[in-house]
C-alpha cells in the first residue's frame, strides 16, 4: 500500500492505493488535531509503505514522522509535470494530485529520499540559536529604553561611544550616571579611566568636548533620584548581555560537535554563531529539501508570482519560514563584504534599482544554490571550486 497527501491550509486529501495502482480509499480530513489523528490512523491501518507529500515541514509532517510513517517529499513543480503521466489536460485537482503523489511513491520509491526528522543535536542547536535571537530582541528593546531615558537625564552620554550597549559605554554609565558626575569629569580623571579599559586615551579631550557641548541634563537631588532608573535599565541590559554571551558559548560548543559544522563554517564571514544559525534553521534532513528551489521557497528569497491571462503580478513572499529567511539573509548581506562574487551580484541588483533588502534576497537566492549543493554533498565551501567566483576573478575588469 502507498499513500499520497495533498496538503492544504485548512484540509488535506489523502489517497491510498494498492501495489497495482488501484485506489483503495480516498478521503478529506480537516487540518486539526482530530483530522490529523484520523489521517494517521487510516495510513497505519492500511500499513502504507510510503507516503508522498508536497512539503517537508509543518504540524502534519511532524505528526506523520512521529507516528513512524515513511514520508517522501515531492515538490509541487514535479507534481505538476507528473500529471502528464495520467492525461493531457494537466488540470490542478486536489483529489487527483493525492493520487499522483501516491502513485509516484509506488513507481519511483527507489529514486526518492525518505524524509527523516532532524537529529537531536540539531534540534538542540536550533533551540539555543532561537533563544539567542529572542534575547537579542530584548537587548535592543532595553537599550532603546535606556537611550530614551538618558536623553532626558544625561543627554551627553548618548552617542558618546559607538554603541550605547557596548562594554565601555555601559561602564561609563555605571560610573558617571548623573549629570553632576559628568560635569565634574576632567581630562585628568577620564584619561586613566579610558586607559584602564584599553580605550584610546587620546580621545579623552574629544569625549569631554562632546559632553560639554551636549544639552544639559537633570542636576541635583532630582538627578540623583533618576539615577536609580538609569541603573535599573543598565542592570537589566547587563543581565541580558551576560545571558547572550552564555548562550553563544553553548552554541559554539554544540556547533563544534555537530557533523555538519565544517559545511557552514566554511562559508565566507560565517563565523561561529552565524554558521550555527544557518545550520540550525536549514537542519540536517536532506530529504526535506530535494531541490535548491524548495529550500529557497521556504526561506522566502524567491518572489511570489501570480498570473491569470495577461496579468502577471510578482510580489513579496509572505508565507515562509521567517527564522530561515532571517538566517539566510543575514549571512548573504554580510558575505558581500569578503566575497567578490557576492558583492558583484548585490551591486548588479542595486544597479537595477532594487532596494537594499531586495538586493540581499536576490543574493541569498544565489547563495542557497551554493549552500544546498555543499549541504547535500557534505562538502565544505571552497572558493577555488566556486565556478562563478573564479570566472569573475579571471575575467577582464573594465578600466576607467
Amino acid at each position: 500500500m502507498f499513500a499520497g497527501v495533498d496538503w492544504a491550509e485548512n484540509s488535506h486529501v489523502v489517497c491510498v492505493i494498492d501495489g497495482d495502482g488501484e485506489v483503495v480509499e480516498r478521503v478529506m480530513v480537516a487540518h486539526d488535531k482530530a483530522g490529523i489523528t484520523r489521517l494517521i490512523t487510516l495510513l497505519s491501518d492500511h500499513r502504507v509503505a510510503g507516503t508522498g507529500i508536497e512539503r517537508g515541514d509543518g504540524p502534519l509532517v511532524t505528526a506523520l514522522l512521529a507516528a513512524g510513517l515513511t514520508v517522501f517529499v515531492i515538490p509541487p513543480s514535479q507534481v505538476k509535470s507528473l500529471r502528464g503521466r495520467y492525461g493531457s489536460a494537466g488540470n490542478k485537482d486536489d483529489r487527483f494530485d493525492a493520487f499522483v503523489l501516491a502513485d509516484v511513491v509506488r513507481t519511483d520509491r527507489r529514486r526518492l529520499v525518505p524524509l527523516v526528522p532532524d537529529r537531536a543535536d540539531t534540534q538542540a542547536l536550533r533551540a539555543l540559536v532561537r533563544a539567542r535571537q529572542d534575547l537579542l530582541g530584548h537587548r535592543l528593546a532595553i537599550a532603546n529604553q535606556l537611550r530614551a531615558h538618558l536623553l532626558s537625564v544625561t543627554p551627553g552620554v548618548v552617542g558618546l561611544f559607538a554603541e550605547l550597549d557596548a562594554l565601555v559605554s555601559r561602564a561609563f554609565i555605571a560610573e558617571f550616571g548623573t549629570q553632576d558626575a559628568v560635569d565634574a569629569l576632567s581630562e585628568a580623571v577620564l584619561t586613566p579611566w579610558l586607559k584602564a579599559r584599553h580605550y584610546h586615551v587620546r580621545t579623552a579631550a574629544t569625549l569631554l568636548e562632546r559632553l560639554r557641548s551636549a544639552a544639559s541634563g537633570v542636576r541635583g537631588p532630582a538627578g540623583q533620584a533618576l539615577a536609580g532608573v538609569t541603573q535599573a535599565y543598565l542592570s537589566a541590559l547587563n543581565t541580558v548581555i551576560q545571558q547572550i554571551d552564555a548562550l553563544e558559548s553553548q552554541i559554539a560548543a554544540a556547533l563544534a560537535e555537530h557533523p555538519d559544522a565544517a559545511i557552514f563554517t566554511s562559508l565566507p564571514r560565517a563565523g561561529t554563531v552565524r554558521a550555527a544559525w544557518l545550520l540550525a534553521e536549514i537542519g540536517d534532513c536532506r530529504g526535506r529539501f530535494p531541490t535548491a528551489a524548495s529550500l529557497a521557497g521556504l526561506a522566502g528569497v524567491t518572489p511570489s508570482t501570480r498570473q491569470s491571462g495577461n496579468t502577471r503580478i510578482v510580489a513579496f513572499r509572505w508565507a515562509v519560514d521567517k527564522h530561515l529567511r532571517n538566517a539566510v539573509c543575514n549571512f548573504a548581506g554580510d558575505s558581500r563584504l569578503s566575497n567578490p562574487w557576492a558583492a558583484d551580484l548585490y551591486q548588479q541588483a542595486r544597479a537595477r534599482g532594487k532596494k537594499h533588502n531586495h538586493a540581499v534576497r536576490i543574493l541569498a537566492r544565489a547563495w542557497i544554490t551554493v549552500i544546498w549543493k555543499c549541504w547535500t554533498t557534505n562538502t565544505p565551501y571552497n572558493p577555488a571550486e566556486h565556478r562563478a567566483l573564479q570566472n569573475l576573478l579571471t575575467s577582464p575588469q573594465p578600466t576607467g
